[in-house]
């Protein structure tokens, strides 16, 4: 066990199974991580008791898929496919801590099975999308004699396990069952069991106006303002419950889609004009009903913002070379993303788990964001960049910059933009 950034993260070298099995029970707030994403499935599925060794055949495909994801060994396996592996989560989790696990596209199915199967309660999930996945098709190198493809040029024609580009990651979002009544029994004997609605808005430089519709206001006649009839108590009845229509001034409220912020998946999505209702002057009084009272003209709302891309409406981790850190591990995070997520689940001056910590994005997040981290992971390469990530933390920006750029074998004069704003 070592720790980092004056105790707030601790990093255990090993197993997950065994540190888990060693951490109490009920200890841990939230659990934020990348779990291996096991694209080796191809072996199990095609593969039999006592079968030869998978050879490399013509293309070396099916060689490199039994060889885990880029060929790194610990893609093998399927631990986050297993049960147990969950049940040990689920067991050092405060009842109502929440669970966010990456998955690929893939694989998520299995390991969102293994979930609910060892007692998490399932949520929706939260997609990633981004614009950097590159596809790995393989060409038809034959002319079809006969068959459908007779004469026809199939050279646009490919196929292969990743033969779409991928550009969409879900997270698997589940909940530890609470040990009271209810959630707010449950919240204020554990702390666990909310997520952070305001300290996860959208943010947006345009000004959003509340807006008020006639489910939420009542109007007098000869008075020009709405007074709200359930701002303190909510409803007793059929009425909405009370909140501006229009939206928080704080920003919008946090959907399950994240994006990159990169222009493709931008452009991606429709634009979308700001809400918005011209004044109806002609729109006549309503007389006494025993719920709303009285109706004057509706009142006008204004556009809740300047249009565009319905990108805007999602929250955006964009990933820059400071997230690498230098590392080569395939799968690093997003800091920014990485943040919003450990902010979203965990409870003020909470301790948040990574079972699998790769390079520690989740350990730099969580201490970014005021909580405590627990990190475990088993690769000894690894293990040696969550040490650098931690004594980066603390770095200076121009310290971090010269580390990165030794780390890439880059020189400061061919560095390049993507460290122009380090400084």
């Amino acid at each position: 066990m070592i720790q980092f950034l004056d105790g707030c993260v601790t990093l255990y070298s090993g197993d997950c199974l065994e540190v888990l099995a060693s951490l109490p029970e009920n200890s841990i707030d939230s659990a934020v991580m990348d779990p291996p994403y096991h694209l080796t499935s191809i072996v199990e599925r095609f593969g039999s008791d006592g079968a030869a060794e998978v050879k490399a055949g013509a293309t070396g495909a099916f060689k490199r898929a039994s060889a885990g994801f880029m060929g790194k060994q610990w893609d093998g396996g399927d631990i986050a496919f297993q049960v147990e592996t969950w049940r040990q989560v689920l067991r050092v989790l405060k009842p109502g801590g929440y669970l966010l696990a990456f998955a690929s596209t893939r694989g998520f199915g299995r390991m969102s099975v293994a979930i609910e199967d060892a007692g998490f309660i399932n949520h929706p999930f939260i997609a990633w999308i981004f614009a950097a996945g590159m596809p790995k098709a393989t060409r038809i190198k034959a002319c079809a004699v006969d068959g459908p493809f007779a004469g026809i040029d199939v050279d646009g024609w490919r196929y292969g396990g990743q033969a779409l580009k991928p550009a969409i990651e879900p997270i698997y979002m589940g909940q530890k069952p609470f040990s009271e009544d209810n959630g707010t029994l449950n919240i204020l004997r554990h702390g666990t069991g909310a997520i952070n609605i305001d300290g996860c808005r959208v943010g947006t430089d345009d000004e959003i106006v509340a807006g008020t519709g006639k489910l939420w206001s009542h109007y007098r006649e000869g008075e020009a303002s709405a007074e709200r009839r359930y701002q303190n108590n909510g409803s007793t009845n059929f009425a909405a419950k009370p909140g501006p229509r229009g939206g928080s001034p704080d920003g919008r409220w946090p959907a399950n889609v994240i994006h990159d912020g990169s222009a493709e998946v931008i452009e991606a999505f429709p634009e979308a004009p700001g809400q918005q209702r011209e004044v109806n002057n002609t729109f006549k009084p309503k007389q006494g009903t025993a719920v709303y009272g009285d109706y004057g003209p509706r009142p006008t709302v204004q556009p809740r913002d300047e249009g565009g891309s319905a990108a805007r409406f999602f929250y955006s981790a964009k990933a820059d070379a400071d997230d690498r850190i230098g590392s080569k591990h395939p799968t690093v995070k997003p800091i920014d993303l990485m943040r919003y997520l450990v902010r979203l689940v965990t409870p003020p001056g909470g301790t948040v788990l990574d079972c699998f910590a790769g390079t520690g994005t989740t350990g730099e997040a969580a201490w970014r964001e005021g909580f405590n981290a627990v990190l475990i992971e088993r690769e000894p390469e690894y293990q040696h960049d969550i040490a650098e990530r931690m004594r980066l933390c603390l770095a200076g920006p121009d310290e971090k910059k010269r580390e990165i750029i030794k780390r890439r074998g880059l020189t400061e004069e061919d560095a390049g933009p993507l460290f122009g704003g380090a400084a």
